[in-house]
């Protein structure tokens, strides 16, 4: 979908979404999606979306950029709780078990 001449709406992006199954649904009814965008240095770009509610996930290596929305990320393995709005950047190692609490619906454009 990225090209050399193409420019990409990413906050107005339409990403198809579906309810999180529900072993992974811990509050609410949280819905997810994402579109993938393209490659870049063999890491696969996409934007990712997350309806209010909660969620636990295992992750991929991923760095992503908060485009909107706000919630925050849980670690398992050490009880951090980070709190996400837009603009914030983070990294995420494969494995991690987290805990995702969405507020505000958020999008985050990912590189992983």
């Amino acid at each position: 979908m990225l090209d050399t001449t193409v420019k990409i709406a990413a906050t107005e992006l339409g990403i198809e979404l579906a309810a999180v199954p529900a072993e992974q649904r811990l509050a609410g009814q949280p819905m997810t999606g994402s579109a993938t965008l393209g490659e870049f240095g063999g890491s696969e770009i996409g934007v990712w979306e997350m309806t209010p509610g909660a969620m636990s996930d295992v992750e991929a290596d991923e760095i992503f950029i908060v485009l909107f929305g706000a919630g925050t990320v849980e670690f398992e393995e050490t009880g951090e709780t980070v709190l996400l709005a837009a603009g914030d950047v983070m990294r995420l190692h494969e494995g991690q078990r987290t805990v995702w609490t969405v507020t505000q619906t958020l999008r985050k454009v990912y590189f992983a």
